[in-house]
């Protein structure tokens, strides 16, 4: 994990560990019920990014965005796919549904307004959510691991997207989500860094003029 810097950084950190606070407090150790809530949320700063970096180059009349745009749109459709997988596992209740409409609405309206005013510490704190999606990841496949959780077969629309073998278990697409947060944790963290070194670039400039 990247260890926080500045101001911007402990304040995306703190968020991450209320949003896991909140998780621990609901779903404890059920990581299938768990991972259907929190990969609805997940799917949510992506879409954001990717609509709001799109606006940025139509009004910039500027083409340098677009592999910008293309990642946070394909990062928002990586973890809808995990939802998918997730929803057959976890087969949801009436309860954790509603729990799924709430928690996407009020995610929705504050990382949209996060983001249109301070991009850097939104990426940021994707990029600890997905350190720690990563890290419940690994404890659930440990649990499967050791037995106690029973390692059923992956969902078959899983086995298609990640192109699993055809007697793929559960151990198998928790490896394959836990890369995906992998690299949505990198990219997240790089566009922070990114965004923090064109800042300072631009406080620079302003105190040589």
């Amino acid at each position: 994990m990247n260890k926080p810097k500045n101001f911007s950084d402990y304040f995306a950190l703190s968020m991450t560990k209320f949003f896991r606070f909140v998780a621990d407090t609901f779903f404890a150790k059920r990581y299938g019920h768990r991972a259907v809530v929190l990969e609805t949320i997940a799917g949510v700063p992506g879409m954001v990014a990717g609509m709001l970096i799109h606006l940025r180059s139509l009004r910039k009349m500027q083409t340098g965005y677009g592999n910008q745009i293309r990642e946070m749109l394909a990062e928002a459709e990586n973890e809808r796919m995990h939802l998918m997988f997730f929803i057959e596992i976890a087969k949801p209740n009436i309860f954790e549904r509603f729990l799924v409409i709430l928690a996407q609405g009020i995610f929705m309206s504050f990382y949209f307004f996060m983001y249109i005013f301070f991009p850097k510490t939104s990426h940021r704190m994707i990029g600890y959510f997905e350190d720690e999606a990563v890290k419940s990841y690994t404890e659930y496949l440990d649990l499967v691991k050791k037995g106690k959780v029973m390692n059923i077969r992956a969902p078959k629309l899983a086995i298609e997207y990640y192109n699993l073998k055809k007697d793929a278990k559960l151990s198998d697409l928790i490896i394959s989500v836990r890369a995906d947060e992998m690299h949505h944790a990198d990219v997240n963290h790089s566009y922070a860094d990114n965004l923090n070194r064109s800042i300072s670039k631009k406080s620079k400039n302003k105190k040589a003029a």
